[in-house]
Formats: structure tokens, sequence, C-alpha cells
């Protein structure tokens, strides 16, 4: 194998050397920063923390009393439909690849590019900045209600001392954040732990909550109001459980806010509930914290979103049956108020809302270093990149802290929350494009989630009409746009910007007779995963005998061909002297732009006689249809080939000089689809997987670039609609001495790493590689001797010194792994250097894939996996 061919994102080897060492390092130097945080403490206690704190406590009365239960049931289903498809789409995302600091932003900015990632991170920091701030005037609004001075008085009264105003407020606000900055100073570590303990705080609140409810008698409670000409009184009441008390909560009763003064509206009590639900990512924020991040976030996020919904109802239908409205639209903290022990509920809110607090605080500076590490500003962020010695990044702590700081002289609660609620709708929003994205764009490293649910009803009427409505000869103005549109992204698709992570197949399978090739080009249609898909074609005349071209008249029978069949491909013919010039003329020629043939498909050169398929396929033999398409009848047995052995092998050396694939399909015309995937029987049909090179048995590589891209094909074959009920085997061939177990688990590893699910099977082939090596010892020469010699062939530097008898062997090997699988896939090597060993070399793939049934041998020069986001 070539060096220039060896994976530069993936060098995995399973018997040890210098590129496993050199994958270690990559693996290193990505987990420089600590990574110490496990699921519950990185992502379950941040992200109740976040969702239960002020509206839990503060706010969730308020709620309820303007609301009403019923619109309140209804803005939490609305609120959590919308946070729960934003996270399906981050575990799609954040399970896709390696996770590091940022969270949302680098989950955005991976996905959707720095132009895109770059603007949204901006506002998810300001979202976060926005939070951090809201949370803290929420802790001043209840320690002022707590210790403050009551309106209409002067002087305070036992512990009532603290003054009311909006610079007092403001100082608390201030004094309160520096506590966050001091704690977020310090690192994610010590944040993690202190947040354990409020979160343990909280959840005695939140039992004794609970509890309270039934436990605590009907009470009056008088509520001093702040007015112009002082201070009011009204009196609330807790009713124990009433039917009467649930009767009149259940509708709506929008009033006047008491701190704003403003009249409330669904859509403004709505801004307010949704904070609420906000902390979501307070998660996905300590990716570069968590152990696992891929594995935290999802888990974490999805168990702490379920929690909340249930106990966000809970409470929602306990207080609606057990308090009037005036107690839930006038005093805040009435959960205080009506508790069996008040101190404990007051330790509770001040501990969820400064949690709340640091948590958006430290997840700001999170995404500000995030950005600043990335240079998507310039200069402009350079500051935000200086860190401590233990990986804290504490200038951008202390710059978020700024900001926050400078959100605090908005001065209310209520003020800010609609603001806040945007911020994050919107970066919600884009989270779910993200998704939808990498979806629409099919890439085969992606793992989709259905991200485009909430966007299905809206595209609904439009596609039942494109679908539905009778063709017509108008004209379509859907034409003109696609073209225009497929011409101006057709510019915009550079070449210089191909990633590893969005890598499709973009196949061309040349078809000289399509009668014989029906199977193939379905079975080449299911593995293309989206990609483009050219059916070549090479006529064999002159075009300076011709009085004009040929092509045109066949170009309708091959689109025809294409819609009969139903496979996504276009078509590409044309005219030479030789099939292999044609050939190299539409790997030159063929696609356009950034969408040009990365794959080349060929059927094996064998001796079989062609069967014609197209005859008997069901698009052709219904009542309505007939055969009349202008394609020629196959040749006969006794026809000779228009090409030659050496030619067919100059084809795949062209090939592979010019950097494209190529995949060899043998006896796909005998593959039933519908009968191997549809039978009833136990167990499914597989798909056999032998990503070694069984032609040079001394090689001991599963992780080079071919064997990547020949497990890549397989699993995106299986990845097809048409297949998923097919189980991959992944076969494993060892040696006695040589450690199966340990390399049978860094390939398990390996599949895990690409997230590729298969079943692996050790083989064992001391008996086969014991013929290789009686043979290679008694045959002349060396590695730069190219002769033929009994059946013995030198392949010089590509491969090794095979005899038919191993190769038989081998072929053996593969045939006696039951059961029967519907395709299998095989490793094709190199074709020799010399030109005259190519008719032997044809023999010896002969051999090898003798009797197998459907086979696709393949070789691959492109770099198809990546395990980074």
């Amino acid at each position: 194998m070539a060096s220039s061919e060896r994976s530069a994102l993936l060098t995995y080897r399973l018997c040890g050397g210098s590129a496993e060492e050199e994958w270690g390092r990559e693996r290193g130097r990505a987990a420089a920063a600590p990574r110490k945080l496990p699921t519950f403490l990185g992502v379950v206690v941040p992200t109740l923390l976040s969702m239960f704190s002020v509206v839990l406590f503060l706010r969730l009365g308020f709620v309820v009393g303007h609301a009403g239960l019923y619109q309140a049931l209804a803005m939490f289903a609305v609120a959590y439909f919308i946070i729960g498809m934003t996270v399906l789409s981050v575990c799609a995302i954040a399970t896709n690849g390696a996770l590091d600091a940022g969270g949302a932003y680098y989950m955005i900015s991976r996905a959707l590019g720095p132009e895109f990632g770059g603007s949204i991170g901006i506002m998810f920091f300001l979202a976060n900045v926005c939070g951090s701030a809201l949370y803290v005037l929420g802790l001043v609004e209840a320690v002022v209600d707590s210790f403050g001075i009551p309106p209409g008085q002067k002087e305070g009264t036992g512990v009532h001392v603290l003054p009311q105003s909006y610079w007092y407020e403001l100082l608390y606000g201030t004094v309160l954040l520096a506590l966050c900055l001091l704690v977020c100073l310090v690192g994610a570590s010590i944040y993690a732990k202190a947040t354990f303990l409020i979160f343990l705080i909280v959840a005695g609140v939140l039992g004794t909550i609970l509890v309270s409810f039934f436990a605590t008698r009907p009470i009056g409670v008088p509520i001093r109001l702040p007015h112009l000409n002082g201070s009011e009184i009204e009196n609330g009441s807790f009713t124990g459980f009433s039917l009467d008390t649930l009767r009149k909560n259940l509708g709506g009763g929008y009033g006047v806010d008491y701190t704003t003064g403003q009249m409330m509206s669904f859509s403004s009590v709505f801004a307010v509930m949704f904070n609420g639900c906000t902390g979501i990512m307070a998660g996905s924020n300590m990716s570069g914290d968590l152990k696992r991040p891929s594995y935290s976030i999802p888990r974490g996020t999805i168990s702490a979103v379920l929690f909340t919904y249930l106990v966000y109802n809970l409470l929602a239908f306990l207080m609606c049956a057990t308090c009037n409205r005036i107690l839930l639209q006038k005093d805040y903290g009435f959960l205080r108020d009506i508790s069996i022990f008040p101190p404990l509920v007051t330790v509770g809110i001040y501990a969820a809302t400064l949690s709340a607090a640091m948590s958006n605080l430290i997840g700001a500076s999170r995404i500000l270093y995030a950005l600043a590490r990335d240079d998507l500003f310039g200069r402009a962020l350079a500051l935000a990149k200086k860190t401590s010695a233990s990986g804290n990044p504490v200038m951008a702590v202390i710059l978020s802290w700024l900001v926050v700081q400078l959100v605090l002289f908005s001065g209310k609660l209520n003020t800010i929350a609609g603001v806040v609620t945007t911020f994050f709708l919107l970066v919600y929003a884009t989270v779910n494009l993200a998704c939808l994205a990498l979806e629409w764009a099919s890439a085969p490293n992606f793992s989709p989630v259905s991200a485009s649910a909430s966007l299905g009803f809206l595209l609904l009427l439009l596609l039942a009409i494109h679908y539905l409505s009778p063709s017509s000869t108008w004209g379509y103005i859907s034409q003109a746009l696609i073209f225009h549109q497929v011409r101006k992204y057709l510019l915009m698709l550079d070449v210089r910007k191909d990633h590893v992570k969005f890598w499709r197949p973009q196949m061309l399978l040349m078809v000289q007779n399509p009668r014989g090739s029906t199977r193939l080009i379905d079975f080449v249609n299911d593995l293309k995963k989206s990609g483009l898909y050219i059916l070549g074609h090479v006529e064999l005349q002159d075009l300076d005998m011709l009085p004009s071209d040929p092509l045109q008249s066949q170009q309708d029978s091959w689109l025809s061909l294409v819609d009969k069949l139903n496979v996504k491909a276009f078509v590409s013919l044309t005219l030479a002297p030789s099939v292999r010039h044609g050939v190299r003329q539409l790997l030159f020629t063929s696609g356009l732009g950034g969408m040009r043939p990365n794959t080349l498909v060929l059927g094996f050169y064998d001796d079989e006689a062609p069967h014609d398929g197209l005859a008997r396929h069901p698009a052709f033999t219904s009542a309505r249809e007939e055969v009349p398409l202008g394609f020629p009848p196959l040749r006969e047995p006794t026809t000779p080939k228009l090409l030659s052995a050496r030619e067919y092998v100059g084809i795949v050396a062209d090939a592979l000089k010019m950097l494209r694939n190529v995949l060899l399909a043998r006896q796909l015309e005998s593959l039933d689809k519908a009968w191997e995937l549809r039978r009833a029987a136990s167990p499914p049909p597989t798909i056999h997987v032998w990503p070694v090179n069984l032609l040079r048995p001394d090689s001991a590589r599963y992780a080079d670039t071919c064997s990547l891209f020949l497990l890549q094909m397989a699993c995106v074959l299986n990845m097809a609609r048409a297949w998923r009920r097919a189980r991959l085997r992944l076969f494993l061939c060892v040696e006695a001495g040589t450690m199966p177990h340990a390399q049978e688990e860094k390939l398990r590893q390996l599949l895990k790493d690409l997230r590729i699910q298969a079943q692996i099977q050790l083989v064992p082939w001391d008996a086969i590689t014991r013929l290789h090596w009686q043979t290679s010892q008694g045959a002349p020469g060396g590695p730069a001797e190219e002769e033929e010699e009994e059946g013995i062939v030198n392949f010089p530097t590509n491969t090794t010194q095979v005899s038919d008898e191993y190769v038989c062997a081998a072929n053996k090997l593969v045939l006696e792994q039951s059961p029967a699988p519907a395709v299998r896939f095989l490793y094709l090597p190199r074709p020799p250097a010399d030109t005259s060993l190519y008719p032997l070399y044809l023999h010896q793939l002969e051999l090898l894939t003798r009797g197998l049934g459907p086979t696709v041998l393949v070789h691959g020069v492109s770099a198809v996996t990546s395990t980074q986001l």
C-alpha cells in the first residue's frame, strides 16, 4: 500500500506501530484540556439547577395566576416542544463526533461553518450573559423580599433592614455577581462541586414544597404592594385543596404586573415562563470539561428535561387547586409563605438562582473563549484566549462578568425576560437548523434525528401540489428556479473546502448494455448515499466517419431507463476508439464544478453469459409497458468481448492513478434484493465485510485508507432504506500468537469511534497463511523481480507472491463463513506495475471471488472517516 493512501485523519493499526502512536498523539492533543466531570455532575445537575431557578420559585405562580391552568399547560407544551426538538438536535450533533469547549457554539460552527457559527456564537454568548443577569436580578428580588425595608416605611424592623431603591438593588446585584465571578475564576471543578451542594439543597426544598401543599392548613396571606402614595395591602389565601379554587383558576385572568406596571398577555407571560426552559444548554456549555461529552450530553440533557417537565406540570396543578388568583399574581414569594419550613424555601431560592447565575456566567465565558480560540473576530477577542495554568479561561470569565454587570442596569427581572427568551429562541432555532442541514445534506458520517419535524406541516401543502398535480405543457417555473439555484450553488461549491466529515460517494457506473445490468444499476443506487450517480456508456465509433452524432438518439432511451428503474442518476455517453479511452474521458469530464465522480464502478470481467434483466424487470413487464427501449440485444456467449482482460485491468489502473476509488461488482445480477431483504426468515440477511487484503497475507492492517473505505461502503449500503434490516458482519483474520482478543478489542473501539454497528467474527487462517509462506520461501527472486513461474506471481511493491493454491484456499475460507450473506465486500489490491502481469492479476481475482455470489471488490484512495466533529 502506497504511503500516500494512508488516512491522515484516522491512522489506526490493530497490531501497534507508528500509525497507532500518531493516532494516540492526536487524541492526546485533543484532550490537552482537563476533562473531569461525569454525566450527573457535568450535565444533569447544571441543567436541573438552570431550569429550577427563578421561574420555579419566583415566577411559576405568576404564570399560573395570569394564564390559568389550561393556558399554563399549553405554554409548557409549546415550550417543551421547542426545547424537545432542540434537545434531539443537540443529541444528534453531540453524538456525531468529538466535542470540545464551546457547547452549542462549537456544534453549530462545526456543522454550518465559521460564518454562521460565529454570528450565532455571539448571540448565544449574549443570551447567556442576559440569562445570568436575569438570575442575579431574581436573587436580588428574593433577598429584598426577605430582608428589605417594606414599602412606605423609612426604617426597618427586625431582619428587614435593607433599603430598597434602584441603586441599592443594583449594588446588591453587583455584590452577588462578584461572588459568582469568584467561583467561576476558580474553575469548572469547584463550580461542579458547588452546584452539587446546591442541588442537594434545591432537591430538599422541592420536596418540602410538595409536602407543604398537603400539610399546610388554609391560611390568609397579607400582601404589601408598592403604591404611588406608599403601599397598600391585599389579602391572598391558601385554601388547601378546593374544587372551587381549581375551577376559578382554570381559565386565564391577565392583570397588571405589580413590579413593572405593565398589562400582561399570553406572549408576555410566555416570555417569562420560557426562561425556565432555557437551561437545556447548561450541560452542553460544559462540553470542554466533560469526560465523555458525546455520551454525557444526550443522556444527561434528556433526563433533566423530562424530569423538569413533570415537575412543572405537577406544581402548576397543585397551585391552581390550592391558591387563589390574588396570591398567585401578587405574591412572587408565596411558596415561602405556605411552606411548613419557610427558611428552607428561602435558602433554596437563594441557592438555585445563584447556581443558575453561575451556570450562565461560566457558559458565556466558555463560548467567548471558543470564539476567541477560533480567531473568527481577529484581535477583537484576543484577550479572551488567555487561560490559567489549569486551563480555566480566566480572561473570558472576567469579560463575561463585565458584560453581565452592564445588563444589571436594566433593573427588573421581567424587563429583560423577553430579551433573554428571544435570544435563546434564536439559538435553539439555529441548533435545529444545523441538524436539519446535516440531514438534508445526507452526509454518510452523520446519524440523523428528526430535527425537521417542526417544519413538516409547513411543507405538506407544497409537496402535495408538487407531486399530485397532473403534468402540463404550460412550462414549469420550478424548472427555471431550479436551474438558477443549481447554477448558483454549483459556482459556490468550492472543492478546496471539501472536508472528510461531509464526504459522500459520487459514483460513475460504466454500463455496456443496460439489459444485462439492471440489478447492478439498482445496487449502486443504494450505495451512493445521496451522492452523485452517473451512468456512463462508451460507444465505439469514430465521429469523423459518421454523418451525425449517434449519441443524441440514444440519450432519450437512457433517460427513460433511469425513470423506469427509479434511480437517481445522470447519464453520460461518449464516443471513443476504445473502452479504456472512453472511460478516461468520462472520468476527466463527467460532472460539473464540485460534483464530479470520485468512485468508478465496473462489472467484473469473466466468462459468464449475460442475462436480459430488463425484460424481466417489473417496470417493463406490466400490461401497460413494453420493452422497446432502444438498446441492442445482449451479445451471444460466443461473440468476442469489446475489451480485453489487459485493457480491463488498465482501466482499473487508470482510475487509481487519477485518485478515483474503484469498485468491481461480480454476480450482482444474481442478487434478488427483494427476496433477500423481505424474507421472513430469521436471522436477518447479512453483509459480510473482509477489510484485509487477502492477496497480501503478510499485511495485518485493518485500518489503512483502503480498509476504512471498504468498511464505509458497507456501512453506507446498510444505511440505505432497503438495506436497514441487514446486519454487518466484520471478519478479523487472526493467527496463533498474535493476541487476537487485543486485536478484536482495538477493532471494536475503531467501530465505536466511527459509530458503525457490526458484529466482529474472528477467523483463524494459520493454515491459509502457511501455504503462502511455504510458497514464498521457495520462490526465486526478491521484491525487485517481476516473473511468472508455475502459477506464482510477484506483484512488485504493491502485492506479494501468492500462488493459485493459496488464492483458492482463501476463497474457500470466505465461502465457508455461514450463513451465506446477501452480498460480500472484499479488499481489491492494486494492479501490478508490470502490465504483462495484468492477465494473471485478473485471473487470481477471479479465483478469489469464484462461487461467492454477489461480491464487491473495493479499493479506496479517499480518506472517508473522521472521529472529530
